[in-house]
């Protein structure tokens, strides 16, 4: 059969007319076969490439990383999570993330219990977790502080990112537009703590009713006057200076950073940067992020406190809409893990 086979195909030479006739399919099945093999050579080399690579070890801390969140503080809701793509980029690259559990609107001191009692939790379930490295935003960076002083043997380094620790002028103008004891106060307060409460559930973060008038106080000039009398540790001596990039507290050391942003205004589409521009105008021209003035965020070592980010920028809010002329958001936290990698935190 193979004889016969080859006997039927005609000699492919210019003297064949035959084989000229046959030529040109033969050539359009050897090109196709080609083609195909090629094809199925690039599917599979594109599959290997998609393929998740492993974590880099770049954001691998030695301890832990919990984010805790500032006012209006939220999980995810609907899909959307309060650190913006935050914990998946520091996840990709190795590091362990949380995120807290804590009330949407409330003083510091209420928050900071509740995440104390989420810290060791945690620590039960997973006994080798020793301490956690605080990464807070906003009022997060209170909240963070208190958990330090209180309890430092759950605390390896504190980091606060536009947090307002001398306290912020739209929390002066809010509590005299709503006094406390008013009947404008008290329908602040209703609306507020209810709308509190409301986030609270729809994160799911199982905690007990907030309290929004006391949360408003501790940002006043007066509120936190008092909250730095009783937890200085960090801050800094002097006017605008920079804290101590470590403290001692009952035998446990802690590293200490803060980072804040000096724009207001950064990207036309992002719709908070219309409320950040003008809570900025009651800066009166000082440097800030529209709700914390550059030098009130200083604590610890202060590794910058001009990015062109503004309160939402810090967290890669609102959806990645930022300055497209300057540092990415991402870029800071991913930076900052390796910062605390080296350090052997």
């Amino acid at each position: 059969m193979l004889t016969k086979s080859l006997t039927m195909i005609p000699v492919l030479n210019k003297n064949n007319n035959a084989g000229q006739t046959m030529n040109k399919p033969v050539s359009i099945l050897a090109a196709s076969a080609i083609f195909a093999c090629s094809s199925l050579t690039s599917l599979s080399t594109q599959a290997m490439s998609s393929a998740k690579p492993a974590p880099s070890g770049y954001t691998e801390t030695e301890h832990p990383i919990m984010l805790v969140q500032g006012i209006l503080a939220f999980d995810s809701i609907a899909g959307v999570k309060y650190w913006y793509k935050i914990t998946e980029k520091l996840e990709a690259e190795g590091a362990t993330v949380y995120t807290a559990h804590i009330n949407a609107l409330n003083d510091s001191i209420a928050r900071g219990e509740q995440l104390i009692a989420e810290l060791d939790n945690i620590r039960a379930v997973d006994p080798s977790i020793e301490k956690f490295n605080l990464v807070a935003h906003s009022q997060g960076g209170l909240t963070s502080r208190y958990v330090m002083n209180v309890r430092p043997d759950l605390v390896a380094s504190v980091t606060t990112m536009g947090s307002p620790h001398q306290g912020a002028p739209i929390a002066d103008v809010v509590n005299n537009i709503f006094p406390e004891g008013s009947v404008l106060g008290g329908a602040f307060e209703l609306v507020t703590d209810a709308a509190g409460s409301l986030i609270d559930k729809l994160s799911g973060d199982g905690v007990n009713k907030g309290d929004t008038r006391a949360l408003t106080y501790e940002f006043t000039t007066a509120g936190a006057a008092s909250f730095n009398a009783t937890y200085p540790a960090g801050l800094p001596s002097s006017d605008c200076g920079e804290g101590p990039a470590s403290v001692s507290l009952n035998g446990h050391d802690i590293s200490l950073y803060s980072w804040g942003g000096g724009s207001t205004f950064t990207n036309a589409l992002d719709p908070l940067d219309y409320l950040f521009g003008t809570a900025g105008l009651l800066f009166n021209g000082e440097s800030s992020d529209g709700i914390t003035g550059s030098c009130s965020s200083h604590f610890g070592q202060v590794i910058r406190d001009d990015y062109n980010m503004n309160h939402g920028d810090l967290i890669n809010h609102v959806l990645g809409l930022h300055t497209w002329f300057d540092t990415d958001p991402l870029a800071l936290y991913r930076t900052h893990a390796n910062r605390l990698k080296q350090a052997g935190l």
